[in-house]
C-alpha cells in the first residue's frame, strides 16, 4: 500500500482532490481534499477520511453527524492526481441537508432529456405528499387511506397488467405499466423503502 500511496501526485500542499460517488445511485455527493494520511486512514478504516483546509487537520465524514460513507472502492486517473472514491453513503453527504453538495444548477440545457430522472423525480413528490398531504391530490388519498387501499389498487393494476398484455395492446399496456409503478411507488414511501434499496437489491441479482 505504501507504494501505490507515494505514487499518488499531490499538489504542493500535499493534497489531492477526491470525488466521492455513490456506489449505487452514481450520484456525485462531494468533492474534498486527501493528504497522504487521510488516504491511508480510509482505505484501513473503510471509511472516508478528508484533510479541511480551512481547519487544516483531518476530519472523519459521518463522525458528529453518523452520515459515515463506507468506502466500496479507491480508484485514481491517468496522471495519478485526483482520486474517485465509492461509497455506501449512511445519510446526507451535504451539510445543508442535502443528498449531494452537487444540488445547485449553473447552466441546464433546454433540450436535457429527464426520462433517467423521472423515477427519482416522482419518489421525491411521493414523499412529500406523504409529508405534506395536498387537499384533492389522488396520493395524499392513497396515504390517507392507509395501507390496504394501497395494496388493494396495487392487486387492480396487476390484474390491469395481465389484461392489456393478454390483448395485445402495446400502448394499453405501457399505460397500465406505468400504474402499476406508479402505485407500487406509493407502497414504497409507505413502508419507507428507497430507490436506492431496490437498485441495491438488483445490483446483488445482476452479479449472481
Amino acid at each position: 500500500m505504501d507504494k501505490v500511496l507515494s505514487e499518488i501526485k499531490y499538489d504542493e500542499k500535499g493534497l489531492v482532490p477526491a470525488i466521492v460517488q455513490d456506489v449505487v445511485s452514481k450520484d456525485i455527493l462531494m468533492l474534498a481534499y486527501m493528504n497522504q494520511e487521510a488516504l491511508r486512514k480510509t482505505i484501513e478504516t473503510k471509511k472516508t477520511w478528508f484533510y479541511s483546509r480551512s481547519r487544516k487537520q483531518l476530519w472523519n465524514k459521518g463522525e458528529t453527524s453518523g452520515n459515515y460513507q463506507l468506502v466500496k472502492r479507491i480508484s485514481y486517473d491517468c496522471d495519478k492526481d485526483a482520486l474517485l472514491i465509492l461509497v455506501e453513503p449512511l445519510g446526507n453527504a451535504c451539510h445543508t441537508g442535502e443528498k449531494s453538495c452537487f444540488f445547485s444548477i449553473l447552466y441546464k440545457d433546454s433540450n436535457e432529456d429527464e426520462s433517467t430522472e423521472i423515477i427519482s423525480l416522482l419518489m421525491e413528490r411521493l414523499k412529500n405528499r406523504k409529508k405534506n398531504p395536498l387537499e384533492g391530490s389522488y396520493t395524499s388519498y392513497l396515504f390517507e387511506k392507509g395501507l390496504d387501499k394501497i395494496l388493494k389498487k396495487i392487486s387492480e393494476e396487476a390484474g390491469e397488467v395481465i389484461i392489456s398484455a393478454k390483448n395485445e395492446n402495446k400502448f394499453e399496456m405501457i399505460y397500465e405499466l406505468s400504474d402499476l409503478l406508479y402505485h407500487s411507488l406509493v407502497l414504497m414511501v409507505e413502508k419507507e423503502i428507497d430507490i436506492v434499496d431496490i437498485k441495491s437489491e438488483m445490483i446483488k441479482r445482476y452479479k449472481k
